[in-house]
């Protein structure tokens, strides 16, 4: 009897496997047109490619919450499955309860319509106009919000979505550890204000040729270890990254006057790329090759942009290369390079060229925003003056525009409320993770400067990549350092360094 349940089981398993590895493939597909409408699609393909992404978005949908899927969910968890058995069903579970209460019209209209807000989010940036999106956001938020009361009509809709994003941390942890960087960044960012030293904020000041541009950021790819059979880099409106093992895209974006920008962007590209190219391939199509949710997801972007990529020693190594493309900066030291990239500036409006410590109060910014647009506690037509207020409480700064302001992310235009306090959840677990790094390899910094990345590849694949989705965050968190999650690390870390930068003796 005990051997022919075992082979019933795997037999039930083998074709669950089958259908998962089938529903990840349609998802692949969705990703892939996505890819193509941000980068190469022409722009009159809208209305084909929205009922594209909705079509395989409605057969997303009815393979994970087909009743043939919940009759092979309950069985498998009434056996005796191993660990990673186990978690497997315990992650597609998650998406098939969540999923199956959502109404198939409603997930069909909700991919349609953030197909269709795209060019539309695109033109009103562009025009310097909230008006032309605003109906487009409005429709968007009331069919999350309808989402979300589906999913449970007996909680907070705002954290029923947030944990499309980050599902184990919880939007309690998201609120303290926001809370927690608004209060104690505000005044260290206050301090540096007022300090007196003299970085050498203009040594990449200037016009920088944008092809060049783009061979450097093709130089710091190959020099962090992009793997080119794997992947590709293009240009997007809003640099981002997508794929799987097996290719992993980046894009970033130029402008004459910014090169900093489109460098840093490229290596924060670069950490999601090679934490996707680095779960493992035998587990390609189930939850075990797919990557463990956006916490750390950023944890690895941001770890490469801001510890590796602003990191006096990266500066070392890469310095001659950016003199070699752009002679105009011959003359500067890695002193020069490294004070440059850790520059907090005074009047930064632009999330994705913020510095590491003012990026903060730009995703509160938004995370309050979008809560409040979510709960009804504000209404769209509200959101220009309330960013606008937010950005001179927070940042010290009030935008003159909308396309600075609250037209500047494309989050929105993809219904993504939830998304943005990912960004500093990440942030803070980058320094957890790099203070493990830091103890595990030897003279980390001076591996950095030979150019030797692959130790540092080498833990994060071991640590965090090959894992999957094995364990939840707190889980993996905790097989990573030893610890629980915690701001801690990263607090230390920028008072630190910042506090080295700027002088500051109480820091």
């Amino acid at each position: 009897m005990a051997s022919e349940a075992a082979a019933e089981t795997s037999e039930t398993y083998s074709e669950f496997i089958d259908t998962v590895e089938r529903l990840t493939n349609v998802q692949q597909a969705a990703n892939v047109l996505g890819w193509d409408q941000e980068v190469m699609m022409p722009e009159g393909g809208t209305p084909a490619r929205s009922k594209q992404r909705s079509a395989l978005s409605t057969l997303s949908h009815e393979l994970l919450t087909s009743e043939k899927m919940a009759e092979m969910l309950d069985e498998l968890e009434a056996e005796d499955l191993d660990d990673e058995q186990a978690a497997v069903v315990r992650e597609v579970r998650r998406e098939h309860d969540r999923a199956v209460r959502v109404p198939q019209d409603l997930v069909e209209e909700i991919s349609q319509v953030s197909s269709e807000a795209l060019p539309v989010w695109k033109e009103a940036r562009e025009e310097d106009d909230f008006e032309t999106f605003a109906p487009t956001l409005e429709k968007l938020v009331e069919l999350k919000r309808e989402y979300a009361e589906h999913i449970d009509p007996d909680r907070d809709p705002y954290e029923v979505l947030f944990e499309e994003y980050e599902p184990y941390l919880g939007v309690e942890t998201a609120e303290r550890v926001l809370a927690r960087l608004r209060d104690e960044l505000v005044p260290l960012v206050e301090a540096i204000r007022e300090s007196e030293a003299d970085l050498a904020t203009d040594t990449f000041a200037g016009e920088f040729d944008i092809d060049t541009q783009e061979e450097l950021t093709r130089d710091v790819l190959d020099t962090l270890g992009y793997d080119w059979d794997h992947g590709r880099l293009d240009t997007a409106p809003h640099p981002f990254s997508t794929g799987n093992q097996f290719d992993a895209r980046v894009t970033t974006r130029f402008s004459p006057d910014e090169p900093l920008g489109a460098l840093m962007a490229t290596v924060h590209e670069f950490g999601h790329a090679t934490y996707t190219l680095g779960l493992p391939r035998e587990h390609y199509g189930t939850p075990l090759g797919e990557s463990r949710d956006m916490t750390v997801h950023e944890s690895q972007s941001r770890l490469w942009e801001n510890h590796v990529g602003r990191s006096e020693a990266f500066w070392e190594r890469f310095l001659p290369k950016v003199k070699e493309r752009f002679p105009q900066v011959s003359d500067a030291s890695v002193a020069d390079a490294y004070e440059a990239a850790n520059e907090v500036y005074e009047d930064n409006l632009i999330r994705v060229e913020a510095d590491e410590l003012t990026y903060h109060m730009h995703i509160v910014v938004r995370f309050e925003i979008e809560r409040d647009l979510v709960r009804g506690d504000i209404e769209v037509e509200d959101v220009p003056e309330r960013w606008n207020d937010k950005y001179e409480e927070y940042l010290g700064v009030r935008p003159d525009s909308n396309a600075e302001g609250c037209l500047q992310d494309i989050h929105w235009s993809h219904g993504d409320f939830g998304y943005f306090p990912t960004y500093s959840l990440g942030s803070v677990l980058a320094a957890q993770l790099y203070d493990s790094v830091e103890d595990d390899i030897e003279d980390v910094d001076e591996k950095i400067r030979e150019g030797d990345f692959e130790p540092l590849h080498d833990w994060l694949t071991e640590n965090v990549h090959r894992h999957g989705s094995r364990y939840t965050t707190d889980e993996l968190i905790r097989q990573a350092t030893g610890e629980d999650y915690t701001a801690d690390y990263f607090l230390d870390y920028v008072k630190s360094k910042y506090g080295d930068l700027y002088e500051l003796d109480e820091y």
